[in-house]
C-alpha cells in the first residue's frame, strides 16, 4: 500500500511516499531556514505563503523520485495539527483536494503520532508497549503506546519545550539559527562540571517538566559572565547537560512501571548528541531498544506522516465519505486522541 505524506506544520515544506508503513520511496524537504534567518523565529504568514509556493512543486517530486504517478497512490496522509494554522490550513486544504480528485481515502494524523511512527520507518520494528519521548520546540512529551494508535499521556511539560529553551539560550549567545543544532555543537566542546543546572522541583505529577527556570538560569549566568569563548563553551555544556538530565529523569521509573519493552526518542531534539548518548547508555542500563530516527526524519517531514496514516488506515478503516473528507478541518492546538478501532 502506497501512502502520500504531507507535512506543512510549521515552517517546512514536505511531501513523501511510503510503502506499507515502513519502506520510504521518496522524502521531499523544502526548508524555510534562510527565509526566518533574519527574524531568528518562525514568521506564521511568511511559512504559510511559502507553503503555498512549494507544495504543488514538492508533492511532483516526491512522486517522481518514488518512481509512481498520483495513479499509483492509494491514500493520502497529511497533518491537521497542531502547529501553525495558516501552515496546516495550506496543506490540509490541498490534500483534500487531491484525496478527492485521485478518489483515494484521506487520512488525517496528528502531528506528535507521526513522529512517534518516524521510529517505525528503521530496519527494526518496535514492540509494544513503548515508551515515546517526544522532544521538538513546540513539546516535550513522556506517551506510553501499548499497540497501534493508543496514547497515553505520562508526563508533559507545564512551560517551554526542550527545543523551545535550547533556540532561545542560543540566540541571545549569539549562535545561528536555528539555535539548537549549534548550541549542541558548541556544547561538545566545554565543560559541563563548570556551571551545574540542578533538576527542578515540580509540585503535582513527578513525571512532568518544567524548563522555564533552567532556561532563566543559564540567562543570568550569560548576562554575568565574562563572555570569553570558553565560558560559552561550559555554559552550552552545562545547560545542554541539564535540560537533557531533566528529560531523562523520569524515564527508568516509567519504564519498570509499565514495563515497556522498549525507549524511542521523536522529534527535532532527538537530534541532539548528547540526548542521543545519554538514552543509550539508559537503554543499555534497562536491557530495552532504544529507537531513535535517522537525523533526517528528526525533523518535520512526510515521511513520518506517511507511516502514521497507514497504520491509521489499516486500524481504523476508509470509511469517510468523499463529503466528509472535503470538511475534514485542523487545529493549532489539537490533542493527540487514540484512534478508534472499526469494528464493522
Amino acid at each position: 500500500m502506497l501512502i502520500l505524506g504531507i507535512d506543512t506544520s510549521c515552517d517546512d515544506t514536505s511531501c513523501a511516499v511510503v510503502k506499507d508503513g515502513r519502506q520510504v520511496l521518496s522524502n521531499i524537504v523544502a526548508s524555510q531556514t534562510k527565509l526566518h534567518e533574519k527574524f531568528g523565529g518562525v514568521v506564521p504568514e511568511i511559512a504559510s505563503r511559502r507553503h503555498l509556493e512549494v507544495l504543488v512543486p514538492a508533492c511532483q517530486e516526491a512522486l517522481q523520485q518514488a518512481g509512481v504517478t498520483l495513479k499509483d497512490i492509494d491514500g493520502i496522509a497529511v497533518t491537521n495539527g497542531p502547529g501553525l494554522l495558516g501552515s496546516l490550513l495550506v496543506g490540509v486544504g490541498f490534500a483534500k483536494a487531491l484525496a478527492y480528485a485521485a478518489k483515494v481515502p484521506l487520512i488525517d494524523v496528528h502531528h506528535i503520532a507521526g513522529h512517534i511512527y518516524a521510529n517505525f520507518l528503521g530496519e527494526t520494528l518496535p514492540e509494544f508497549p513503548l515508551l515515546n519521548l517526544v522532544v521538538s520546540g513546540g513539546h516535550s512529551e513522556l506517551i506510553l503506546m501499548e499497540s497501534h494508535g493508543q496514547f497515553r499521556l505520562l508526563g508533559e511539560t507545564r512551560d517551554d519545550a526542550a527545543g523551545e529553551v535550547f533556540d532561545k539560550v542560543a540566540r541571545e549567545m549569539g549562535l545561528g539559527y536555528p539555535g539548537g543544532p549549534y548550541l549542541d555543537r558548541l556544547a561538545e566542546t566545554g565543560d559541563p562540571a563548570r556551571i551545574p543546572f540542578p533538576l527542578p522541583k515540580i509540585r503535582g505529577s513527578r513525571y512532568d517538566y518544567s524548563f522555564s527556570g533552567i532556561k532563566t538560569r543559564a540567562l543570568l549566568e550569560l548576562e554575568a559572565g565574562e563572555k570569553s569563548e570558553v565560558f560559552m563553551r561550559d555554559l552550552a555544556a552545562g545547560f545542554r547537560k541539564g535540560v537533557v538530565d531533566q528529560l531523562l529523569n523520569p524515564v527508568e521509573d516509567l519504564i519498570r512501571q509499565t514495563g515497556a519493552r522498549g525507549f524511542a526518542l521523536s522529534g527535532g531534539v532527538a537530534a541532539n548528541r548528547l540526548l542521543r548518548r545519554e538514552s543509550q547508555a539508559l537503554a543499555q542500563k534497562l536491557n530495552i531498544p532504544l529507537f531513535v530516527p535517522p537525523m533526517e526524519l528528526c525533523t518535520d517531514n512526510g515521511a513520518m506522516i506517511a507511516s502514521a496514516g497507514y497504520y491509521k488506515y489499516k486500524l481504523t478503516g476508509g470509511s469517510r465519505s468523499q463529503l466528509e473528507t472535503l470538511l475534514l478541518e485542523c487545529s493549532a492546538g489539537l490533542p493527540l486522541r487514540s484512534w478508534e478501532v472499526d469494528v464493522g
